[in-house]
């Protein structure tokens, strides 16, 4: 009797496990295609359409020309933002059952990369405030206020590249718990890993070798970042192996 109540108790708390699983693959993924999307717009495409390096005439007269879609951009980034912060929670309690101490440092460092590449998009705003036209900037010449709003954009630029590092550090992180995860594909883990070494590479590039052209570095994280997107939105988790896993780790805790 004891021992068909007890199991008859374990129903509810297998079935949440199960559900909890799938739906933390499904939300994770959403959210890492929403993020790739919205990112790769706002601070990839529209950019490299407005911004003409080393020529602060020819970059205002494209913000002029394209103001709604600079606007655009910056509303990409805060769904990004948004998608990342839901991400950080997500992906914890997805990869938790590997490793706790790890997953919560890959929250972490997602948070404080998510944190710091706000200081960044903030110069990039600072372009639309310096070419606006109010009254207190008209002490400017139209030059100047050209070259302040393309340095401003140069800053984005380089704050942004500066800070790869701690997005880079939570990708390699969890590459290496998907990898040990045995619920999730290990070439997807290997994959975010070799994306996350990019993004800490061209951090580094940028302050030790500013001059060497390593924006390809970058390029990395898209086969990592996709197909865990994809995988997670499309077969999510190995549900008897998430199960077991976090069964095992709720017992080591």
């Amino acid at each position: 009797m004891n021992a068909a109540l007890n199991a008859n108790d374990d129903r509810p708390l297998a079935r949440t496990q199960m559900v909890s699983g799938r739906t933390y693959a499904r939300i994770a993924g959403v959210l890492f295609l929403l993020s790739f999307v919205a990112g790769g717009f706002g601070e990839a495409y529209v950019p490299s359409r407005l911004i003409v390096s080393g020529d602060p005439a020819a970059t205002a007269a494209n913000f002029h020309a394209n103001v709604l879609l600079f606007r655009m951009s910056f509303a990409g980034y805060l769904i990004e933002a948004v998608c990342d912060i839901g991400l950080a929670l997500v992906l914890y309690e997805l990869l938790a059952p590997v490793r706790k101490d790890l997953s919560l440092l890959a929250a972490f460092f997602g948070l404080v990369g998510t944190a710091v590449y706000a200081v960044a998009e903030l110069f990039y705003f600072a372009a639309s405030i310096i070419l606006g036209g109010a009254d207190y900037l008209k002490s400017f010449s139209p030059a100047q206020l050209n070259t302040v709003a393309l340095l401003s954009l140069k800053l984005f630029g380089y704050c942004g590249g500066l800070f790869l590092v701690f997005y880079g550090i939570a990708c390699v992180l969890r590459g290496y718990l998907i990898c040990r995860s045995g619920y999730l594909p290990k070439f997807v883990g290997v994959l975010l890993m070799l994306g996350g070494v990019g993004f800490i590479s061209r951090n580094f590039a940028l302050v030790l070798a500013p001059s060497y052209p390593s924006g390809g570095l970058l390029l990395l994280i898209l086969p990592g970042g996709l197909s865990l997107g994809i995988w997670l939105l499309v077969r999510g988790v190995d549900v008897p192996k998430w199960k077991a896993k976090t069964a095992t780790s709720e017992g080591a805790y």
